[in-house]
């Protein structure tokens, strides 16, 4: 699988929500059914998530700027939260 191209895939035809902000609204409300933060997303942040054991959190092996690029914006995503995958393969990613 690769990462990028499923995440691309999600965010044009499923329902992903950009930003910490947005993101700890998903989880808090149970939407969420992936957490994807970049490696240098802030560390509070990361730790919170990744302590949550009602959501699957996955942390990207690259800078938000890359995160913002893979996502196909022109800005620093460093937490993005998955509601629907839409045509993606991206939650197989909880697998493996």
């Amino acid at each position: 699988m690769d990462f990028n191209e499923s995440l691309r895939r999600a965010i044009k035809t499923g329902e992903v929500f950009l930003g910490q902000n947005s993101t700890e609204e998903c989880v808090k409300a149970g939407k969420a059914k992936l957490v994807v933060v970049a490696k240098n997303c802030p560390a509070a942040f990361k730790e919170a998530m990744l302590g949550r054991e009602d959501v699957e959190t996955y942390v990207y092996n690259d800078s938000g700027v890359q995160l913002g690029k893979a996502c196909g914006k022109p800005f620093v995503v460093s937490a993005l939260a998955i509601v629907d995958a839409g045509e993606s393969d991206i939650l197989s990613i909880k697998r493996a």
